[in-house]
């Protein structure tokens, strides 16, 4: 894992891991699967396990020629895995470390991002890989070496975290809300905020951050108020840019801007069910709404995009190609990968109804756009019907491949696929 400093709990990580070199300290269980020391060479890593140094494993080669190299050699099942999360252990994952039973699960293939990994939310919120940072560092670097070492073409994870005021784990710095932040109006401030935020995410293993929320603020009966900047699309744009150019200086992380599109703006600012079609003028979805998103793109260069699971006019964002594709990549210029909300994919079969099932909804969804699908469920419940969709020949391979580069781009723009 690539360590960043510049604030003190990298600092003081970077102490706490100083001779690991990614093996087991006397405290820490043995490592199901032997380390392969042989696969790292001088200046580059033999991720296929082949003996020769692959133009996708050359560090000097021009990212675009890495990804096309890479995505050559995937099989089916192996673009496919890339296509979605797993949630971390005490969400979906049941087991902290890797295990003999990884060799024949899903992701035995790679998978996109895992997210929440021992962040200590949910069932793993007492897991000494949450609370003790030594051992937080080190149990990252095991799962991120399964993928390493022991899948077929060693593509790394995209360790994913929330991060709207600081990254979500122990020992992290907790900012001020982003309602809060965004009375200071401070732009500088933002920045660093950004800059620390991120430096803690990478030093504890995290390489994109769920942050910021560029949602603008129109009802103050909403029950996520306090996690926006505030009601001036102006405001959320300039310390949005801040935001995102503070996280991901120097490519320390990804930052994932949410919630894309139109998504605060719900029928009497209510949740659950309610939350369809905001009624929303189409001049305030231009003037309000929108340019956030498309200043963090075009003056951040933003790497992520959480799609939201609302629709507009009617139509699902998420399963909309003119939102995912014309407005944000052919428009706003965006050249990062696009993540769903949770539940956004399933939503479009049992929510809003424009879907046969869950394999139309699958594919509705690539194709207008979508990335990688996150929800609380196992990635089985999106790559299965994918794969069943491209067998029928309803989901082109074409189509698919193009999904996997935003996502292998992202992956070798942060150093990835050299400092795992």
């Amino acid at each position: 894992m690539r360590m960043v400093t510049g604030s003190a709990l990298a600092m003081a990580l970077l102490a706490a891991v100083t001779g690991m070199r990614l093996q087991a300290q006397d405290a820490d269980p043995a490592p199901v699967f032997a380390p392969t020391p042989a696969i790292y060479r001088d200046g580059w890593i033999d991720l296929d396990k082949n003996g020769r140094k692959d133009v996708y494993e050359d560090a000097h080669a021009p990212i675009d020629a890495r990804v096309e190299d890479l995505l050559a050699r995937m099989g089916p099942e192996e673009k496919t895995a890339q296509l979605a999360t797993l949630y971390g252990y005490g969400r979906v994952l049941k087991d902290p470390l890797p295990t003999a039973q990884w060799k024949t699960a899903l992701w035995k293939d790679g998978i996109g991002n895992i997210d929440e990994m021992h962040n200590g939310w949910g069932d793993g919120r007492k897991s000494v890989y949450a609370t003790d940072l030594r051992r937080h560092v080190w149990a990252m670097n095991e799962v991120q070496r399964f993928f390493i070492e022991q899948t077929r073409l060693g593509i790394p994870v995209d360790f994913t975290n929330e991060g709207i005021r600081g990254v979500e784990a122990h020992g992290a710095t907790s900012f001020p809300s982003q309602l809060g932040i965004g009375h200071t109006w401070n732009r500088a401030l933002v920045r660093r905020i950004g800059r620390i935020t991120g430096l803690e995410a990478r030093a504890l293993g995290y390489t994109n951050v769920y942050a910021p929320i560029l949602d603008v603020a129109r009802d103050q009966r909403w029950g996520r108020m306090e996690e926006v900047y505030g009601e001036d699309p102006h405001l959320v744009s300039r310390l949005g840019v801040e935001m995102v150019k503070g996280l991901q200086q120097d490519f320390t992380v990804a930052a994932t801007a949410k919630h894309f599109a139109v998504y605060s703006a719900n029928k009497g600012a209510r949740e659950g069910m309610a939350r369809t079609d905001p009624q929303v003028a189409p001049r305030e979805v231009e003037e309000i709404f929108l340019p956030p998103f498309a200043a963090a793109i075009r003056e951040g260069g933003l790497l992520g995009v959480m799609s939201s699971y609302n629709d507009y006019d009617g139509v699902p964002v998420t399963g909309s190609r003119y939102w995912l594709t014309e407005r944000l990549r052919g428009e706003f210029g965006f050249r990062g990968y696009v993540v769903s909300d949770s539940e956004a994919v399933e939503f479009l079969h049992t929510k809003h109804g424009v879907a046969a099932d869950a394999k139309d909804a699958v594919r509705q969804a690539a194709e207008a756009g979508l990335n990688i699908r996150t929800n609380f469920t196992p990635p089985e419940d999106y790559v299965l019907p994918m794969r069943a969709a491209l067998a029928d020949g309803s989901l082109s391979i074409a189509t698919v491949d193009d999904r996997v580069r935003d996502v292998l781009r992202v992956k070798f723009t942060l150093g990835l696929f050299d400092h795992p």
